[in-house]
């Protein structure tokens, strides 16, 4: 359980004229600064080693118990809770590739059908996250993730019953695509946004591996329960771990700084909690109009719409069954899939830091330009066993697996600012539809053509025109035109 450090005892009342001193009390025109041998007198009411002093009707002072300041900022704290609920909320996308192939066997379903319902599900996480974040505004970040997690619970339990390709699409693609989508990456950037100024690159780099911590977790032992024991345990799976992290997210997360009585991380001053914002998918629409007047908007949306494509659409969903074609065993391609995750959290955690120190745009060209020729070579390498350039495969792609989160996220803050959440949640809209459109088309593909191979061909080629989008969004000017016109007359 973490400790609030909020001020339990009523606040010192500040008034212009200062109280008479006790006969033995400290001088009165003492200084504001603590003296060696006591606190301060008006010390602020929050985060000291001491607390204020609060008058007696006598006029003698009355200590009021001290307070430590935290030697661990509660930022810290908040985001290892927001790790862990991402963790637990991803075991659902590590589902998708291994219930192609039951799912076909049990019913009849052809992969274009589930990977049609797979692309509901993407594509509804995507266009739910805006409308989240000005969720989150309105209604605080607690109850918002409580209620999606459990919408993922509901949806994942309910296709243990379905007889149905329909009841796929609603259990599977709409009801855990909009739970999911009420948290997504928005959830990550609403958090980082709010509790830290200083890190921001870091700390979102952390949170958004946290979805590959889940997919490592998760996967393998969901691809032995399905091969043992069917799909059917591996959906309760699911349901329940996105269940027991409801406590946690309600006991545990606190919605700003200015809940617990802190400045943000690297704040030089307190931050007041902003009001809630009501009108919240009015806000989200609002937003989007705006933004969709910028060109940075769209070199965005369209770089992390190819992104998606060659991510969640593309290899989350379809090597697994890919791997499967050229005879690797389910488990061994689950398992590859899950050592990408562990890379992935060493490449996006990198990628964090580099985006602390090095240009955004940049680092977005490098690391779509170097997904692109991966994805080039995989159909040389699959085989029915795992073999050295396979695993250097693994490696290298799991590195740059969402290494452009964290750039994208630093442009959308630098482009739109306080809007940056809301606006980096349509950007993942594009990026959650591109992956259900290649979700589809691959599936499609390979019922069509008996071979993923031109779909792997096709994303690598798409990398190359996103590495080139990228290096075209123009650097925003540090101090707008007007503002630096103003200024230098000012200086005149």
């Amino acid at each position: 359980m973490l400790i609030d450090v909020t001020q339990t005892t009523p606040p010192v009342q500040v008034t212009d004229t200062p109280p008479p001193p006790a006969p033995s009390g400290p001088a009165k025109d003492a200084p504001p600064l603590p003296a060696p041998s006591g606190p301060a007198k008006d010390a602020p009411p929050l985060a000291g080693p001491s607390g204020p002093s609060v008058q007696e009707a006598g006029g003698s002072p009355l200590p009021v118990p001290s307070v430590r300041a935290p030697r661990v900022h509660r930022a810290w704290f908040v985001a290892a809770v927001t790790f862990v609920t991402i963790i637990g909320a991803a075991a659902f996308a590590s589902l998708p590739g291994l219930l192609i192939e039951p799912l076909e066997a049990d019913f009849g379903w052809s992969r274009g059908t589930v990977g049609f319902a797979v692309s509901v599900n993407l594509a509804l996480y995507g266009l739910t996250a805006p409308f989240a974040a000005a969720l989150m505004d309105r209604f605080g970040i607690r109850k918002v993730v409580a209620v999606a997690l459990t919408v993922i619970a509901v949806g994942s339990g309910l296709t243990v019953v379905m007889n149905a390709a329909w009841q796929l699409v609603l259990f599977w693609g709409v009801l855990v695509g909009l739970g999911s989508g009420s948290m997504a990456l928005a959830f990550a950037a609403t958090v980082t946004n709010r509790w830290f100024v200083a890190r921001r690159g870091l700390v979102t780099g952390i949170l958004t591996a946290a979805g590959a911590s889940g997919q490592l977790v998760f996967l393998p032992f969901l691809a032995w329960l399905v091969k043992e024991h069917g799909w059917r345990p591996a959906s309760i799976t699911v349901a329940l771990a996105a269940l027991v992290v409801v406590p946690f997210v309600w006991l545990l997360l606190r919605d700003h700084p200015a809940d617990v009585g802190l400045a943000p991380y690297g704040a030089q001053e307190f931050v007041p909690k902003p009001a809630p914002v009501p009108g919240a998918a009015r806000r989200a629409v609002t937003v989007l109009v705006k933004a969709a007047r910028t060109g940075p908007f769209w070199l965005l949306a369209g770089t992390f719409a190819i992104c998606g494509a060659s991510t969640n659409g593309l290899v989350k969903t379809h090597f697994i069954p890919a791997s499967h074609d050229h005879g690797m065993p389910v488990t061994a391609a689950a398992g590859l899939l899950a050592v990408i995750g562990v890379f992935d959290v060493i490449g996006t955690i990198a990628s964090g830091w580099f985006t602390d120190r090095f240009e955004a745009r940049r680092l977005l060209a490098v690391y779509y330009a170097l997904r692109g020729i991966s994805l080039l070579f995989l159909p040389l390498l699959l085989a029915p066993t795992v073999h050295p350039p396979m695993v250097f495969f693994i490696v290298f792609y799991g590195l740059d697996w969402v290494a452009t989160v964290p750039p994208t996220i630093a442009l959308c803050r630098e482009y739109f600012g306080a809007d940056s959440a809301i606006v980096f949640g349509w950007v993942l809209a594009s990026h959650q539809i591109g992956a259900g459109l290649v979700a589809f088309l691959g599936g499609l593909a390979r019922d069509l053509m008996g071979s993923y191979d031109v779909v792997w061909y096709a994303s690598g080629a798409l990398c190359a025109v996103a590495a080139l989008m990228a290096l075209i969004i123009r650097r925003r000017p540090s101090v707008e035109p007007h503002e630096a016109t103003a200024t230098a007359t000012a200086t005149a």
